[in-house]
């Protein structure tokens, strides 16, 4: 049962695999990786460069930690992607980054986090990058 961690090239999406990290090694599993954008043109300013998914996969590689990255472009949301995927995984755990968010873009909130958060057939585990 893999730890799946929702990737983004943000401070977020980094937080987010370093924890992973953490918790793979304390439970002893190997991570899914996940970088997912609903669309191709143009890609999602969280789908990440060839250069960022380089940096990843050494990050990942230096940490020893048994993994796989999937970059996903199948025109769903990417909510439903990384839960859909987890489940289909059997997950352990969704890691997430999140991200502070004014008052008003709490209001407004819609976001893919708070979907996983909700959705999630298995524990999800929220980080914040460090301020």
């Amino acid at each position: 049962m893999p730890i799946v961690v929702g990737f983004t090239p943000t401070p977020e999406g980094e937080a987010a695999v370093a924890r992973a990290v953490v918790e793979a090694r304390a439970h002893g599993q190997d991570l899914l990786v996940l970088n997912v954008s609903a669309r191709s043109d143009p890609p999602e300013e969280t789908f990440a460069s060839d250069a960022e998914i380089a940096t990843l996969e050494e990050t990942l590689a230096a940490s020893g930690v048994p993994h796989e990255v999937r970059q996903l472009v199948r025109g769903k949301d990417p909510a439903d992607e990384v839960v859909e995927i987890a489940r289909a995984a059997g997950a352990e755990m969704i890691v997430i980054g999140l991200r502070h968010r004014s008052p008003v873009g709490k209001l407004l909130l819609g976001s893919n986090s708070q979907r996983i958060l909700l959705e999630a057939g298995c524990p999800v585990l929220a980080v914040k990058a460090a301020r």
